[in-house]
């Protein structure tokens, strides 16, 4: 399938049939999918259908028909497919899918081969026979390579389908010898041939960039079994099983590290360049790289379930989800090509009956109008960008469902941030400690032994600051203060870590003591108190930090001319506090009926994208235009929103703004060139100014152009050029913490 004309041939020749519904075509995924009423029409005469208009089709997962590049259905579409036995579960690796062949070996390539070759012959006749036998000649090479196109054309007519580019070359062509210009008709047929090859190869570039994301994933890993180490297919793989991952090796499936510490190159999964530092517990994905020592990997997920294999799964189905402006332009194109052959019509027989032209002339021009005015250009302009956007996003970690998706942020005004675990990182963190007697970290010490073992988030953010100190206090007899704090026993003494409540009780808090944990308050963060004896060491200060990209993400959504609001259930004290940091307006206390709220009163005006954790914030997502989901290759990430941030950097909203901008811009600039040409030649044609070869080259020409620019999305960078070339030089800082990566 080349274009969007070759989808519509198979869409229009299986919705006629009865029993047949939801009819979806993905041109780039090559895929054919329906919904089928078994008693009115059978799944042979689907089949029949579409090897009836010219297309292979075949089962998923099994070899495809010729011709090359047949459909792929779903599991299941055929009754008999899944009887096929499958290879031994620790059977040898299966072998990699032949590559595509060379384009002269394909059935396209092979006509224009034999296309040019008569061409070519006939020529070299005109030079060294009569002109009687050159014609002849000429006459014979425009039938030959006329033939298949004739065929597919009558194909289509059978099947309710008459205005084709196949029809329109083959009036056009014909009309060419019946008016004795078969040197013309001859160069017409092999243009056509050649603008088709060029139509596929471009398609099939279109399609690597979808098809390499699948190669992310070895094709083999090496099982744990009974002691041993086997070598199996990667797609065998079970839950539960257990692999090996060399240094150097991609990881073959989704799963949990319970052996070793390595760093692991994410980037082909996320886009994130730094490795990130895996421990027992860490979970990797399947296609990342191990870049240092030996891992033990227990798989977690299925490897069509995979983070790779559901990243192409929702690049595929993002084909079905059409832009408005595609629906609008198939909608249109099938007015405009009935209008096309009217005016042809017309222009071969008005100037002849009306002012007694000559027939010859008019009926020349008509079938050059005929060919100007396919509308192959036209209809691929669309899907062609949309398709390699959403590549270029899966690549970068961002993902789209769909054209409708990409056009709908590519005009966003106002972008809504939650809060928690979206401009912050979802859990508190030690920001200020402050010792009233002795030394900070001997005060920290303290109440990290009473917090050791904690269920709290205070009391592990409390531990996890004094581990990354080296410090620690060895603590018996801890025991909770329900809603205000803990205490134990240390060298003797009791040691309470709690609320400036619990100290007021005690009589600890002092008037300075209180301005102080006024003061941190004032700043939206949390304050305990340490007490020995009921005496006041010191306090800790704790708050969910922003991210360290959160204040430069809203930097680089005002300079798109973008507003930003933060809509968070925390107190308006804390939110407060983060927004003044960010610059970033904000509305607190919100519980996920309010947000939908808020979310429905921008969109009175604007047009809000809302950017969430993507659990507790499905409601507000749903509310929004576009509703995008934070999150690491989750299954919520990458279903519950219309769009997915896989790499949990907050600039990548901004990044996905971009890339739906030059995607939109990408497609006024295709449509643009589609019936910009088409109006020079379609005005140069009736003027007699431009013949047949003119006009089969401006139209297969402009498909190709078309499907070219739209190939230059594949290389566009959405991040900013800050992010771009931001080094990441200190491995403890906020930004290096929140990506879970380690120096290398």
């Amino acid at each position: 399938m080349d274009c969007g004309a070759c989808a519509a041939k198979v869409r229009g020749a299986v919705e006629r049939l009865p029993g047949v519904e939801d009819v979806d075509v993905a041109l780039m995924a090559e895929r054919l999918r329906l919904t089928l009423n078994e008693s009115q029409t059978s799944p042979e005469r689907i089949e029949k259908a579409v090897r009836g208009v010219g297309f292979g089709i075949a089962p998923k997962g099994a070899k495809p028909e010729k011709p090359k590049g047949g459909f792929v259905l779903p599991d299941g579409a055929f009754p008999g497919a899944e009887d096929t036995p499958e290879p031994e579960e620790e059977g040898p690796a299966q072998p990699e899918e032949a590559a595509a062949p060379s384009w002269h070996r394909t059935s396209k390539g092979r006509l224009v081969i034999g296309t040019g070759v008569l061409l070519a012959t006939a020529w070299t006749s005109r030079l060294l026979f009569p002109a009687e036998f050159a014609h002849w000649a000429f006459v014979l090479a425009t039938l030959i390579g006329l033939v298949p196109v004739a065929r597919r054309a009558f194909a289509m007519t059978r099947a309710g389908m008459p205005f084709t580019i196949e029809m329109l070359m083959t009036i056009a062509a014909g009309g060419a010898l019946v008016i004795g210009e078969p040197e013309e008709a001859a160069l017409v047929v092999f243009l056509f041939a050649v603008g088709e090859l060029l139509e596929g190869v471009s398609a099939g570039k279109a399609r690597d960039s979808i098809r390499a994301l699948s190669k992310l994933v070895p094709k083999t890993a090496r099982l744990e079994v009974g002691g041993k180490t086997l070598e199996v297919p990667a797609e065998k793989l079970r839950v539960g099983q257990v692999v090996q991952v060399r240094p150097g090796d991609r990881v073959p499936c989704d799963g949990e590290v319970i052996e070793g510490t390595s760093g692991v190159d994410e980037s082909p999964v996320t886009g994130e360049s730094v490795p990130s530092l895996k421990e027992p517990g860490a979970e990797v994905f399947a296609g990342s790289i191990n870049a240092e020592a030996l891992l033990r990997v227990r798989v977690t997920k299925a490897a069509e379930d995979n983070t790779i294999a559901r990243i192409v799964r929702l690049v595929a189905e993002a084909e079905s989800a059409r832009a408005p402006t595609e629906r609008f332009i198939d909608r249109f194109s099938r007015v405009y090509m009935p209008a096309v052959v009217g005016a042809a019509l017309l222009v071969a027989v008005a100037p002849p009956l009306a002012f007694g032209l000559e027939w010859g002339e008019w009926i020349y021009r008509a079938l050059a109008l005929l060919l100007i005015g396919c509308p192959c250009a036209l209809v691929i302009s669309v899907p062609a960008s949309i398709t390699s956007a959403l590549s270029t996003g899966a690549r970068n970690g961002l993902l789209m469902k769909g054209g409708a998706v990409i056009e709908a942020a590519a005009r966003t005004t106002h972008v809504a941030f939650d809060k928690t675990g979206t401009l912050t990182h979802g859990k508190p963190r030690v920001t200020d400690v402050a010792a009233l007697t002795g030394d900070a970290d001997d005060m920290l010490s303290l109440a990290a032994g009473v917090e050791s073992g904690a269920s709290h988030p205070l009391g592990q953010a409390i531990c996890a600051e004094a581990d990354r100190r080296g410090v620690h206090a060895a603590a018996t007899g801890g025991r909770a203060l329900p809603g205000k704090g803990a205490e134990a026993s240390i060298d003797g003494a009791t040691v309470c870590v709690g609320s400036p409540r619990l100290a007021a009780e005690r009589g600890a808090l002092t008037d300075g003591l209180r301005s102080r944990v006024a003061a941190l308050e004032a700043e939206g963060k949390t304050v305990v108190i340490v007490l020995r004896d009921d005496v006041p060491q010191g306090l800790v200060a704790l708050r969910d930090e922003p991210r360290a990209d959160a204040a430069d993400a809203v930097a680089q959504l005002r300079g798109l001319g973008i507003s930003s609001v933060m809509l968070t259930g925390d107190n308006a004290r804390t939110a407060q506090a983060i927004a003044d940091g960010l610059g970033i307006e904000h509305r607190a206390e919100l519980m996920p009926e309010d947000k939908v709220t808020a979310i429905r009163d921008l969109t009175t005006d604007a047009r809000v994208m809302m950017i969430g954790d993507g659990i507790n914030d499905a409601p507000a997502l749903a509310a929004a235009h576009v509703g995008v989901a934070m999150g690491s290759g989750t299954d919520v990430a990458l279903e519950t929103a219309d769009a997915a941030i896989l790499r949990n950097r907050v600039t990548d909203a901004a990044g996905q703004i971009r890339l739906a901008r030059a995607a939109m811009a990408n497609i006024r600039q295709n449509i643009a060139i589609a019936l910009g040409l088409k109006a020079v030649f379609l005005v140069t044609t009736v003027l007699g100014i431009t013949g047949l070869w003119i006009a089969i080259l401006a139209d297969t020409g402009a498909t190709v152009l078309v499907t070219m620019n739209a190939l230059r999305l594949l290389f566009f960078r959405p991040a900013g050029p800050a992010e771009v070339t931001a080094p990441f030089t200190d491995p403890t800082s906020d930004a290096t913490r929140d990506s879970a990566s380690a120096p290398t």
